[in-house]
């Protein structure tokens, strides 16, 4: 059933398979121990839920791979895919270097690229939203908060561009992609290891070094855990805020008296935000995994099964939402799930948020209206949603 979401009509607008997944029920057991959860409620409780975590790390088969192991030799992973007490350690210790004040501090900074971005499009006329304006500005922030030399940006974005199309679930990723992703994690690795010696001996004031000696009570991050968080913000750090920015554009052009309401009044633009993440979340699903015995809605759920929450389709719910195909800037505090629930919620959704924020107050500061010029071109996987090239100009 879940093949459909690799059609190109459904990658180009996955709503209408999304509304007939739930007419099945906001949950049901699509296969023996595999659960499909599409409602609002059901999603948000499963997320907060601490019977629902993911597996536990692999351990390494060849001691020889470039690969962060522990002392237990199990590959390190992110906090992302950690269950407590193991993200509680891993998250607090990020968060006392990743802080609210670091990112206010970077709203004068996003604001001059996003100027500098929005105005060069200005003078061009025709540009690609996607490569011109929506990627360049999130990589650049994370890449400078991480300090991450200026040369370097460009294999990021094609190291972080091979790791997030193997986001998918692995009944719906091929071979090619699998290995693809490997040989971009060993490259990250790699530089982040380098990058971690060089911090410690000169510390430079950035992020990456404030995670090379942030500490806790004496606890720190391991090399592999350092090395690991640092490719999670920094794939993270884009990849959402690229297709928030994308998919919120393709809104606007959708529906254009929504576009007006939003230029003739920008104070809206938090607010539309919000809505834009609702309507078409850059993240469209995640998989979870029954820890023990437990329920998703009244469905009773044996320990080891698996669990696949549509984000997308629970952020059109018709029972949490009135009218929720239709795209209004006005929609008042629509809540949502593309950032996440629980000990999970987005770490950088500030960021996320700022930057999203201040690109749609430059955009429409111009005065100018836009339109596209070619049908947008969708991103060929299904957990993130955005697309690799949308062209447009300034009438």
């Amino acid at each position: 059933m879940l093949e459909n979401l690799l059609t190109p009509e459904t990658r180009t607008d996955p709503y209408p398979f999304y509304r007939r997944v739930f007419d099945r029920g906001p949950v049901f057991e699509a296969a023996d121990r595999f659960f499909v959860v599409s409602g609002f409620e059901e999603a948000s409780a499963l997320l907060k839920n601490p019977a629902f975590g993911h597996s536990e790390p692999e351990v390494l088969a060849d001691p020889h791979e470039n690969e962060p192991v522990d002392d237990q030799g199990r590959v390190v992973r992110s906090f992302l895919a950690l269950d407590p007490p193991d993200h509680t350690r891993l998250r607090r210790l990020v968060s006392k270097a990743f802080t609210p004040r670091m990112v206010e501090q970077l709203a004068p900074r996003v604001g001059e690229l996003a100027k500098d971005l929005v105005f060069k499009a200005l003078e061009t006329g025709e540009f690609d939203l996607m490569t011109e304006v929506a990627k360049p500005l999130p990589v650049v922030v994370i890449s400078e908060m991480l300090g991450v030399p200026l040369a370097d940006r460009d294999r990021f974005e094609g190291w972080s561009d091979a790791m997030g199309r193997a986001l998918d679930p692995a009944f719906l990723i091929s071979k090619e992609t699998v290995t693809a992703a490997v040989a971009a994690r060993r490259e990250f690795v790699a530089y982040f290891r380098e990058l971690a010696k060089e911090r410690r001996k000169r510390p430079t004031g950035d992020l990456f070094s404030d995670l090379v000696s942030v500490s806790d009570e004496g606890d720190r991050l391991s090399e592999g855990e350092l090395v690991i968080t640092a490719m999670l913000l920094l794939v993270a750090g884009h990849e959402t805020t690229t297709n928030l920015i994308g998919n919120g554009v393709l809104a606007l052009l959708d529906n254009p008296e929504q576009h007006r309401k939003l230029a003739e009044d920008r104070s809206k633009i938090p607010n539309a935000v919000e809505e834009m993440l609702r309507f078409d979340s850059p993240v469209q699903l995640t998989m979870r995994i029954a820890l023990r015995d437990t329920t998703i809605g009244d469905l009773p759920v044996s320990a080891g099964s698996q669990a696949v929450v549509l984000l997308g389709a629970a952020n059109r719910d018709p029972r949490a939402y009135e009218r929720p195909d239709r795209f209004d800037v006005d929609r008042p505090s629509p809540r949502h799930l593309a950032l996440g629930q629980g000990i999970h919620f987005c770490l950088g959704a500030p960021l996320a948020r700022l930057e999203a924020r201040t690109l749609f107050e430059t955009l429409l500061g111009t005065g100018r209206s836009f339109r596209r010029t070619a049908d947008p071109v969708w991103v060929k996987q299904v957990t993130l949603r955005g697309m690799e090239s949308l062209r447009l100009e300034f009438a």
